[in-house]
């Protein structure tokens, strides 16, 4: 054999000796990684698994439903991914809330937090209860009632369509529940009712006590004084006259229902 010939031969040994370590290393690696990669998923899912859930800002559900309602799906229960999908996310799917925001306090547990929908008030129609906001714009359907919105009635309309405001005659009456609203907050008053008559007048309903309170003049001072009487009306029917309230006022006729 010819001296090129043995060299040929070498070089193709060499070659194929190299390919074959190459091979090997390649795999060793690839192996690595994966035993790598595996082994990091397996720590991110066993240390990262929620066992404790801390909710807050909810009224309108439990704490056991809105968990339940995000915590879907086969990662629904991992706090990175939790933390990754809801920051700051709006929702679309949840009646009565806007947005969620998931923040990790330990690996195991989460902290969420629930942006609900602000309502002025509701209307009934057609058997489900009609949620507005401050512009009287329709926001919410449900066949479910809130605690801590009040009803409104007295006001004329003919159909409601969602994400348009309530076809009333007279606009500005938002703007009046709206104030009405937050004096109720300011005095943590909870009416279950508002009632405009034809000249928009309105009439508060606690439970049996039904509250005349006229226009909105003087509605400081006349939800400041409420907030002391009501507790007297307890377990009472019937009407407290506040039309014409004034600060100066020291009686306010209560006019008792006959039994």
């Amino acid at each position: 054999m010819s001296k090129q010939a043995v060299w040929k031969e070498e070089t193709e040994k060499t070659v194929y000796k190299n390919r074959h370590l190459g091979l090997k290393i390649g795999i060793a690696v690839a192996f690595l990684l994966l035993i790598l990669i595996l082994g990091g998923s397996y720590y991110v899912v066993t240390t990262y698994t929620v066992n404790t859930v801390y909710v807050e800002g909810n009224i309108h559900y439990t704490d056991e439903e809105i968990a339940e309602r995000i915590m879907t799906g086969r990662l629904g229960h991992n706090s990175i991914y939790l933390n990754f999908k809801y920051h700051d996310q709006e929702i679309e799917d949840i009646p009565f809330v806007s947005a969620i925001e998931v923040d990790i306090v330990a690996p195991d547990t989460v902290s969420i937090r629930v942006y609900e929908k602000s309502f002025a008030g509701y209307v009934t129609y057609l058997g489900r209860y009609m949620y507005f906001d401050r512009d009287g714009t329709i926001v919410e359907s449900s066949m479910q009632r809130t605690e801590g919105v009040p009803e409104v009635t007295g006001l004329k309309f003919d159909h409601v369509v969602m994400y348009e405001k309530l076809p009333v005659e007279n606009e500005q009456v938002f703007a009046r529940i709206l104030d009405i609203t937050q004096s109720l907050d300011k005095y943590e008053l909870r009416a279950d009712r508002l009632f405009f008559d034809k000249e928009y007048k309105v009439t508060l309903y606690f439970e049996e006590v039904r509250v005349q309170i006229g226009d909105n003049s003087n509605i400081d001072e006349k939800f400041s004084r409420l907030k002391s009487i009501l507790p007297e009306l307890s377990g009472k029917k019937g009407v407290l006259q506040m039309e014409n309230f004034t600060g100066e006022a020291r009686v306010i006729p209560f006019q008792e229902d006959k039994k």
